[in-house]
C-alpha cells in the first residue's frame, strides 16, 4: 500500500488581497530599508505577491532606534509623497514596533503611542530574555487603554520548552502576530515548529511580513514547513481586521 503525504504549498500562494500589519518599509529609520528606491522595489515585489494594504512598524528601542512618533510620522509623510509620484495609491500607514523595556512605561505616558488601527499596539520583547517586570508592563498597556498584539512570538526560543508562558500572555490579554516567514523555516526549524504549535492550538491572532530586506522577499517564494494550512490561512484572513 502506497502513502502519499499532503503537498507543502508555497507561502506566496496563500497570500491575496493581504493587509501586512508588520514591516520595516520607511526608509533609514531603523534595520529595515536604506533608500527610498528601495522601500519602493519591495513595496511593488508584495503587490505582485497579493499584498494589498501597509501598516509598516519602525522599530522604537531606547539607544539604538530612538525614534519617536514625530521623527516616524514626517518620515511616512515625506514617503507616503514620493510614492503617489510613483503612482502608488494603495493604503500606506505608519504605525511602530515598541520594545517592552525598562524605558518604555515612561514613554507610554509621555506621548501618544502610534497603533496600528484604534487601540492595537504592536510590542516586542528582546530575543535574550523577556523583561523582569513584563506582566506589569503588559498590564500598564492595557491600563492606559491599548490592546498589545505581541510581534513574532514564535521566535521568543526562551518559550520554546515552556508553551504555558505562551498561555500566560494569552491570559494576561495579548494577541499574537505571526511572522509570515516563520512558517518557511527562515528563522529555523525550531521556530517553525513553534509557529505550527500556535496556530494548531489557534493562539495566532494576526499575522504579519515583518519584511526588512530582499531576503525576506525572496522566502515568499519557499514552502512550507507544513502541509495543513487551515489554520494560517485563517490567521491570514483575520488581517482584514486593519483594511481601511
Amino acid at each position: 500500500m502506497l502513502f502519499f503525504s499532503k503537498k507543502k504549498p508555497i507561502l506566496r500562494d496563500l497570500i491575496e488581497n493581504y493587509t501586512d500589519i508588520h514591516s520595516h518599509l520607511l526608509p533609514g529609520i531603523d534595520d529595515g530599508s536604506k533608500s527610498f528606491e528601495t522601500t519602493l522595489s519591495l513595496i511593488q515585489s508584495l503587490q505582485k505577491i497579493g499584498f494589498e494594504q501597509f501598516v509598516t512598524t519602525p522599530h522604537i528601542i531606547k539607544n539604538i532606534w530612538d525614534n519617536s512618533r514625530a521623527d516616524i510620522e514626517t518620515l511616512h509623510a515625506a514617503t507616503s509623497e514620493k510614492l503617489v509620484k510613483e503612482n502608488f495609491n494603495l493604503p500606506f500607514k505608519a504605525a511602530a514596533e515598541y520594545m517592552m523595556d525598562d524605558s518604555f512605561s515612561k514613554l507610554m505616558q509621555s506621548e501618544k503611542l502610534l497603533t496600528l488601527k484604534d487601540n492595537y499596539l504592536l510590542v516586542e520583547m528582546s530575543y535574550i530574555n523577556p523583561p523582569m517586570q513584563l506582566y506589569d508592563i503588559i498590564f500598564d498597556i492595557r491600563i492606559a487603554g491599548y490592546q498589545p498584539v505581541l510581534a513574532h512570538p514564535e521566535r521568543y526560543i526562551f518559550y520554546h520548552s515552556n508553551f504555558d508562558e505562551y498561555k500566560k500572555l494569552k491570559k494576561a490579554g495579548c494577541l499574537f502576530q505571526l511572522n509570515l516567514l516563520s512558517t518557511v523555516g527562515y528563522y529555523g526549524s525550531g521556530v517553525a515548529k513553534v509557529a505550527q504549535k500556535l496556530l494548531d492550538t489557534g493562539m495566532i491572532d494576526f499575522t504579519g511580513s515583518d519584511l526588512h530586506h530582499e531576503n525576506h522577499l525572496k522566502s515568499f517564494d519557499k514552502k512550507l514547513a507544513f502541509s495543513d494550512t487551515a489554520a494560517l490561512k485563517e490567521a491570514i484572513r483575520r488581517n482584514d481586521f486593519f483594511r481601511i
